[in-house]
Protein backbone atom coordinates (compact mmCIF):
# COMPACT_ATOMS: atom_id res chain seq x y z
CA UNK A 1 0.00 0.00 0.00
CA UNK A 2 1.06 3.60 -0.58
CA UNK A 3 -0.08 5.02 2.75
CA UNK A 4 3.17 4.34 4.61
CA UNK A 5 5.48 5.81 1.98
CA UNK A 6 3.65 8.88 0.72
CA UNK A 7 6.13 11.20 2.42
CA UNK A 8 8.91 9.69 0.32
CA UNK A 9 7.27 11.13 -2.77
CA UNK A 10 8.73 14.51 -1.75
CA UNK A 11 12.26 13.14 -2.06
CA UNK A 12 11.36 11.66 -5.43
CA UNK A 13 10.00 15.00 -6.57
CA UNK A 14 13.22 16.80 -5.70
CA UNK A 15 15.70 14.34 -7.21
CA UNK A 16 17.56 15.97 -10.13
CA UNK A 17 18.32 12.68 -11.92
CA UNK A 18 14.69 11.81 -12.72
CA UNK A 19 13.58 12.51 -16.27
CA UNK A 20 10.72 15.06 -16.32
CA UNK A 21 7.35 13.91 -17.59
CA UNK A 22 4.00 15.57 -18.12
CA UNK A 23 1.21 13.15 -17.32
CA UNK A 24 -2.38 14.08 -16.58
CA UNK A 25 -3.69 11.27 -14.40
CA UNK A 26 -7.28 10.12 -13.96
CA UNK A 27 -7.89 7.74 -11.05
CA UNK A 28 -10.65 5.12 -10.91
CA UNK A 29 -10.60 3.64 -7.40
CA UNK A 30 -13.52 2.90 -5.09
CA UNK A 31 -11.56 2.81 -1.80
CA UNK A 32 -11.80 6.43 -0.53
CA UNK A 33 -8.68 6.25 1.64
CA UNK A 34 -6.50 4.74 -1.05
CA UNK A 35 -7.93 7.09 -3.68
CA UNK A 36 -7.11 10.07 -1.47
CA UNK A 37 -3.54 8.79 -1.05
CA UNK A 38 -3.12 8.61 -4.81
CA UNK A 39 -4.63 12.07 -5.23
CA UNK A 40 -2.14 13.44 -2.69
CA UNK A 41 0.77 11.70 -4.39
CA UNK A 42 0.05 13.09 -7.85
CA UNK A 43 -0.86 16.55 -6.57
CA UNK A 44 2.55 16.91 -4.91
CA UNK A 45 4.81 15.21 -7.47
CA UNK A 46 6.49 17.20 -10.21
CA UNK A 47 5.59 16.07 -13.72
CA UNK A 48 2.23 14.60 -12.72
CA UNK A 49 -1.12 16.38 -12.69
CA UNK A 50 -4.25 15.01 -11.07
CA UNK A 51 -6.82 15.47 -13.83
CA UNK A 52 -9.85 13.80 -12.22
CA UNK A 53 -10.68 11.10 -9.70
CA UNK A 54 -13.65 8.72 -9.61
CA UNK A 55 -15.10 6.09 -7.30
CA UNK A 56 -16.64 4.05 -10.11
CA UNK A 57 -16.01 3.15 -13.75
CA UNK A 58 -19.46 4.38 -14.76
CA UNK A 59 -18.75 7.88 -13.43
CA UNK A 60 -15.42 8.06 -15.26
CA UNK A 61 -16.80 6.77 -18.57
CA UNK A 62 -19.81 9.07 -18.35
CA UNK A 63 -17.52 12.07 -17.84
CA UNK A 64 -15.11 11.31 -20.67
CA UNK A 65 -17.90 10.36 -23.10
CA UNK A 66 -19.86 13.55 -22.31
CA UNK A 67 -16.74 15.63 -22.89
CA UNK A 68 -16.25 13.89 -26.22
CA UNK A 69 -19.84 14.60 -27.29
CA UNK A 70 -19.53 18.25 -26.28
CA UNK A 71 -16.23 18.63 -28.11
CA UNK A 72 -14.24 19.08 -24.91
CA UNK A 73 -10.90 17.39 -24.32
CA UNK A 74 -10.71 15.47 -21.04
CA UNK A 75 -6.93 15.87 -21.32
CA UNK A 76 -6.19 12.46 -19.79
CA UNK A 77 -2.83 10.92 -20.65
CA UNK A 78 -3.16 8.00 -18.32
CA UNK A 79 -5.87 6.25 -16.29
CA UNK A 80 -5.03 4.30 -13.13
CA UNK A 81 -7.64 1.55 -13.01
CA UNK A 82 -8.69 -0.58 -10.07
CA UNK A 83 -10.24 -3.92 -11.02
CA UNK A 84 -12.72 -4.63 -8.24
CA UNK A 85 -15.20 -1.77 -8.59
CA UNK A 86 -18.89 -1.36 -7.78
CA UNK A 87 -20.98 -1.96 -10.88
CA UNK A 88 -18.79 -2.23 -13.98
CA UNK A 89 -15.47 -3.91 -13.18
CA UNK A 90 -12.09 -2.53 -14.19
CA UNK A 91 -11.49 -5.01 -17.01
CA UNK A 92 -14.69 -4.06 -18.83
CA UNK A 93 -13.98 -0.36 -18.18
CA UNK A 94 -10.49 -0.80 -19.64
CA UNK A 95 -11.95 -2.47 -22.72
CA UNK A 96 -14.38 0.41 -23.27
CA UNK A 97 -11.79 3.12 -22.68
CA UNK A 98 -9.26 1.58 -25.07
CA UNK A 99 -11.91 1.02 -27.73
CA UNK A 100 -13.21 4.59 -27.64
CA UNK A 101 -10.03 6.43 -26.58
CA UNK A 102 -7.06 4.32 -27.73
CA UNK A 103 -4.62 7.18 -27.23
CA UNK A 104 -5.22 7.12 -23.44
CA UNK A 105 -2.92 4.76 -21.56
CA UNK A 106 -4.62 2.54 -18.98
CA UNK A 107 -2.55 1.03 -16.17
CA UNK A 108 -4.20 -1.41 -13.80
CA UNK A 109 -3.44 -0.86 -10.11
CA UNK A 110 -4.88 -3.71 -8.06
CA UNK A 111 -4.36 -6.33 -5.36
CA UNK A 112 -5.10 -9.20 -7.74
CA UNK A 113 -2.06 -11.06 -9.01
CA UNK A 114 -3.59 -14.21 -10.48
CA UNK A 115 -2.07 -14.87 -13.94
CA UNK A 116 -5.45 -15.33 -15.60
CA UNK A 117 -6.66 -11.96 -14.28
CA UNK A 118 -3.46 -10.30 -15.47
CA UNK A 119 -3.79 -11.72 -18.98
CA UNK A 120 -7.48 -10.83 -19.08
CA UNK A 121 -6.64 -7.22 -18.27
CA UNK A 122 -3.87 -7.12 -20.88
CA UNK A 123 -6.21 -8.64 -23.46
CA UNK A 124 -8.73 -5.90 -22.64
CA UNK A 125 -6.07 -3.37 -23.66
CA UNK A 126 -4.29 -2.48 -20.40
CA UNK A 127 -0.93 -0.83 -21.04
CA UNK A 128 0.48 -1.97 -17.71
CA UNK A 129 -0.33 -3.92 -14.56
CA UNK A 130 0.89 -2.88 -11.11
CA UNK A 131 0.11 -4.19 -7.65
CA UNK A 132 -1.09 -1.91 -4.87
CA UNK A 133 1.76 -2.99 -2.62
CA UNK A 134 4.07 -1.12 -5.02
CA UNK A 135 5.79 1.73 -3.16
CA UNK A 136 5.12 5.33 -4.14
CA UNK A 137 8.61 5.91 -5.67
CA UNK A 138 8.35 2.68 -7.67
CA UNK A 139 4.82 3.55 -8.82
CA UNK A 140 6.02 6.92 -10.09
CA UNK A 141 9.04 5.35 -11.77
CA UNK A 142 6.89 2.75 -13.50
CA UNK A 143 4.38 5.33 -14.73
CA UNK A 144 7.19 7.49 -16.16
CA UNK A 145 8.05 4.65 -18.55
CA UNK A 146 4.72 5.25 -20.32
CA UNK A 147 6.16 8.43 -21.83
CA UNK A 148 8.94 6.48 -23.58
CA UNK A 149 6.66 3.66 -24.70
CA UNK A 150 7.28 1.28 -21.81
CA UNK A 151 4.80 -1.13 -20.27
CA UNK A 152 4.67 -0.80 -16.46
CA UNK A 153 4.66 -4.26 -14.86
CA UNK A 154 5.38 -5.14 -11.25
CA UNK A 155 8.23 -7.69 -11.27
CA UNK A 156 6.14 -10.51 -9.84
CA UNK A 157 3.43 -9.80 -12.42
CA UNK A 158 5.95 -10.05 -15.27
CA UNK A 159 7.19 -13.40 -13.93
CA UNK A 160 3.68 -14.79 -13.67
CA UNK A 161 2.81 -13.71 -17.19
CA UNK A 162 5.91 -15.41 -18.54
CA UNK A 163 5.19 -18.57 -16.56
CA UNK A 164 1.66 -18.74 -17.92
CA UNK A 165 2.85 -18.08 -21.46
CA UNK A 166 5.39 -20.90 -21.12
CA UNK A 167 2.65 -23.26 -19.98
CA UNK A 168 0.45 -22.24 -22.89
CA UNK A 169 3.42 -22.54 -25.23
CA UNK A 170 4.04 -26.15 -24.16
CA UNK A 171 0.43 -26.97 -24.88
CA UNK A 172 0.63 -25.32 -28.28
CA UNK A 173 3.81 -27.23 -29.09
CA UNK A 174 2.15 -30.56 -28.32
CA UNK A 175 -0.79 -29.79 -30.58
CA UNK A 176 0.86 -27.83 -33.37
CA UNK A 177 2.31 -29.00 -36.65
CA UNK A 178 6.01 -28.89 -37.43
CA UNK A 179 5.59 -25.91 -39.70
CA UNK A 180 6.93 -22.54 -38.58
CA UNK A 181 4.41 -20.16 -36.99
CA UNK A 182 2.94 -17.43 -39.15
CA UNK A 183 4.60 -14.04 -38.89
CA UNK A 184 1.26 -12.38 -39.70
CA UNK A 185 2.82 -10.59 -42.68
CA UNK A 186 5.17 -8.60 -40.47
CA UNK A 187 8.01 -7.06 -42.44
CA UNK A 188 11.58 -7.77 -41.36
CA UNK A 189 11.83 -4.33 -39.78
CA UNK A 190 8.51 -4.76 -37.96
CA UNK A 191 9.78 -8.06 -36.56
CA UNK A 192 12.92 -6.29 -35.34
CA UNK A 193 10.81 -3.60 -33.66
CA UNK A 194 8.59 -6.24 -32.04
CA UNK A 195 11.69 -8.04 -30.79
CA UNK A 196 12.84 -4.78 -29.15
CA UNK A 197 9.50 -4.53 -27.35
CA UNK A 198 9.77 -8.13 -26.17
CA UNK A 199 13.21 -7.30 -24.74
CA UNK A 200 11.59 -4.48 -22.76
CA UNK A 201 13.19 -1.60 -24.68
CA UNK A 202 11.46 1.77 -24.78
CA UNK A 203 10.56 3.44 -28.09
CA UNK A 204 13.70 5.60 -27.87
CA UNK A 205 15.89 2.61 -27.06
CA UNK A 206 14.39 0.76 -30.04
CA UNK A 207 15.19 3.73 -32.27
CA UNK A 208 18.78 3.90 -31.02
CA UNK A 209 19.24 0.13 -31.35
CA UNK A 210 17.96 0.04 -34.93
CA UNK A 211 19.50 3.34 -35.98
CA UNK A 212 16.25 5.01 -37.01
CA UNK A 213 14.22 7.97 -35.81
CA UNK A 214 11.66 7.87 -33.01
CA UNK A 215 8.91 8.76 -35.49
CA UNK A 216 9.91 5.80 -37.66
CA UNK A 217 9.64 3.49 -34.65
CA UNK A 218 6.18 4.84 -33.87
CA UNK A 219 5.10 4.22 -37.47
CA UNK A 220 6.35 0.63 -37.33
CA UNK A 221 4.66 0.03 -33.98
CA UNK A 222 1.33 1.28 -35.31
CA UNK A 223 1.69 -1.21 -38.18
CA UNK A 224 2.57 -4.00 -35.75
CA UNK A 225 -0.46 -3.22 -33.59
CA UNK A 226 -2.73 -3.31 -36.64
CA UNK A 227 -1.39 -6.63 -37.91
CA UNK A 228 -1.42 -8.26 -34.47
CA UNK A 229 -4.83 -6.74 -33.68
CA UNK A 230 -3.60 -5.39 -30.33
CA UNK A 231 -3.75 -2.01 -28.63
CA UNK A 232 -0.79 -1.90 -26.23
CA UNK A 233 2.85 -2.87 -25.80
CA UNK A 234 1.95 -5.44 -23.14
CA UNK A 235 -0.62 -7.09 -25.40
CA UNK A 236 1.79 -7.11 -28.36
CA UNK A 237 4.55 -8.68 -26.25
CA UNK A 238 2.17 -11.31 -24.87
CA UNK A 239 1.07 -12.34 -28.37
CA UNK A 240 4.61 -12.28 -29.73
CA UNK A 241 5.82 -14.67 -27.00
CA UNK A 242 2.74 -16.89 -27.14
CA UNK A 243 2.84 -17.32 -30.92
CA UNK A 244 6.64 -17.20 -31.37
CA UNK A 245 6.48 -14.23 -33.71
CA UNK A 246 10.07 -13.18 -32.96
Amino acid sequence: MLFEDLLSSESVRLRPDIRPVNLNIAIIEDNPQYRHSLETLFTHTQGFTLAQSFGSAEAALDTVEKNERWGNDSNWNLVLMDLELPGMNGIEATRRLKKNFPEVSVVVLTVFEEPTTILEAISAGADGYLLKRTTAPELLSQLRTIVSGGAPLTAIVARKVLELLRINDKGLNRNSSKSAPSKLDLTEREQEVLQCLVRGLSYKQCADHLGVSLDTIRTHIRAVYKKLQVHSVAEAVARAIREKLV
